[in-house]
C-alpha cells in the first residue's frame, strides 16, 4: 500500500566533481534537469535527476571549502549522504518527531533545494541514516 502523505522524493550523493558525478548517471539513462540550483546557506550546487513520478537523484556538490557536504566528503569521502520524503506539513512532522523523541538537525525547518523547507532526522536517532523531510513550496 502506498502512503501518498510521504513518499520518497529524492537520494542526495555527495560528489566532489558534479560534471563528472552526472556523466555516470547520465550513461546509466538518466536525464538531469539543464538548471542547477545553488543552496548558499548549505554552500552547495545541487543537480536533480528524475527517476520515476515522485524520485530523483540529487548530486549535491561543495561551493567552497566549507559546509556540511564538504565535511562529509572530508569524513567519509563521496557517496549517498541523505534519503529526503515529502510530507504534507515539515513544521508538523518536525514537532511529531521531536515529541516521539528524535533528535533533529535543526529545531526549526530551514530553505532548501527546490523550493522547499526542510529539516533532518540525526542519523543516531534513525540507526545511522540521515533523513530528511521536506515540503514543497513553503521555502
Amino acid at each position: 500500500m502506498f502512503n501518498k502523505d510521504c513518499y520518497l522524493d529524492h537520494v542526495a550523493i555527495a560528489v566532489s566533481n558534479l560534471d563528472r558525478a552526472q556523466k555516470v548517471w547520465e550513461d546509466l539513462g538518466l536525464t538531469f534537469n539543464p538548471v542547477r540550483e545553488e543552496v548558499v546557506s548549505q554552500n552547495v550546487t545541487t543537480a536533480f535527476a528524475h527517476v520515476d513520478e515522485h524520485a530523483h537523484i540529487e548530486l549535491v556538490c561543495p561551493i567552497n571549502e566549507q559546509g556540511p557536504i564538504q565535511k562529509f566528503i572530508e569524513k567519509n569521502g563521496e557517496g549517498i549522504h541523505h534519503m529526503s520524503f515529502m510530507v504534507p506539513d515539515v513544521h508538523k512532522k518536525t514537532e511529531e518527531m521531536i515529541a516521539q523523541g528524535y533528535k533533529m538537525i535543526y529545531d526549526k525547518p530551514v530553505p532548501g533545494a527546490n523550493n522547499c523547507l526542510v529539516n533532518f532526522i540525526h542519523p543516531k536517532s534513525t540507526g545511522g541514516v540521515l533523513i530528511e523531510i521536506a515540503t514543497k513550496g513553503k521555502a
